[in-house]
């Protein structure tokens, strides 16, 4: 799957990294659920070069982003596996929730109405959208599954407050495994005994770090596990598809670019590429005439803020969110530079 991947977009450009990252998932995904009647919703949906693979597109894979051929994104008019059109973030809990809702209605649908699953990454999770979905599935309680595919990547490394608190989730991992140990020793106690015991293993929860900024949205939280190892995610997956009854939230460990030397040795692992040779990673860009919109915004910003002191350039949850190269700055040499 790794190098179909890695050989269509050779031959096509297009989306590589974050393909990459999510080879073991989307196989797992689709060994455990039925899909489409399960929708299954890629958050961005710049990885799903895999999942259109595995879903009777291998043939056509190669007339990506080409006129009359695959589209690089999910698209509901290509495939009904593709239950959600999206081609940009935070969208797909939002979704979700609307697909698990229309089925506890007992909304039509032609392929039918089974799991709700959003595939979202740390990225995207940042955006207000995200959390206004969890806040509203946490409190419908429908019975719904978000993955959190966290690569501390999405254009560029995120920054901020919740890229810092997924960090902190890692090293609460001993955590996790000691909560499942305690909560499977809370059933052997005499019944007397299990009532203080259960109290005592939701205030270990509470000083530990792992998934309680999820619960307290109403999500049971699983994880962190590793994402690229099927021994993990098939028996969560497997566990979760048969007892979930509200929403819950995996939380999976990725590589951006994984198994492609050049992609992770790149700055943006491989996010968006021309066509390259797959030996070395070498892109064959072809010289553009025109400048690029972002080059254009750029350079004007440059020139404002050289006869501005007051001016800011204001980023999305990423270094250089704004498309603005980094080396730009450089030209900003007043004092009062700030760029926030």
């Amino acid at each position: 799957m790794r190098a179909e991947t890695i050989s269509i977009v050779s031959e096509t450009g297009g989306h590589l990294g974050a393909g990459l990252g999510v080879v073991e998932l989307t196989v797992a995904l689709h060994a455990v659920f039925d899909a489409p009647r399960d929708k299954i919703i890629w958050d961005v949906s710049h990885q799903c070069y895999p999942h259109k693979i595995l879903t009777g597109r291998r043939d056509r894979m190669r007339t990506l982003r080409q006129k009359d051929g695959l589209s690089g994104f999910t698209k509901r008019s290509e495939s009904p596996y593709d239950p959600f059109g999206a081609a940009h973030s935070s969208t797909s809990i939002s979704a979700a929730l609307g697909f698990a809702v229309a089925r506890d209605l007992g909304g039509l649908c032609d392929t039918g109405h089974g799991d709700a699953i959003a595939v979202i990454g740390d990225g995207a999770m940042s955006a207000g959208m995200a959390f206004e979905a969890m806040n509203n599935a946490g409190h419908l309680k429908r019975r719904l599954i978000v993955i959190l595919n966290d690569n501390e990547m999405s254009i560029a490394p995120p920054v901020g407050a919740l890229s810092s608190y997924l960090s902190r989730l890692y090293a609460g991992e001993p955590f996790q495994e000691f909560k499942a140990a305690a909560k499977g020793a809370v059933s052997l106690l005499p019944e007397p005994f299990q009532e203080g015991a259960r109290k005592a293993k939701e205030m270990l929860k509470g000083m530990a770090v792992g998934g309680t900024l999820f619960e307290e949205l109403g999500f049971s939280y699983v994880g962190p596990i590793d994402g690229h190892d099927m021994a993990q995610l098939l028996p969560v997956l497997r566990t979760v598809q048969h007892r979930a009854t509200g929403p819950i939230l995996i939380h999976v460990l990725t590589k951006k670019g994984k198994g492609y030397a050049p992609a992770e040795a790149a700055r943006d692992k491989g996010h968006a590429t021309a066509k390259f040779d797959m030996v070395t990673g070498k892109q064959q860009k072809t010289p553009s005439n025109a400048p690029s919109y972002t080059g254009v915004f750029g350079d004007e910003l440059v020139k404002l803020a050289a006869r501005d002191d007051k001016i800011c350039a204001v980023t999305a949850a990423m270094p250089d969110g704004t498309g603005l190269d980094p080396v730009s700055y450089t030209h900003l040499t007043l004092p009062t530079k700030r760029i926030v």
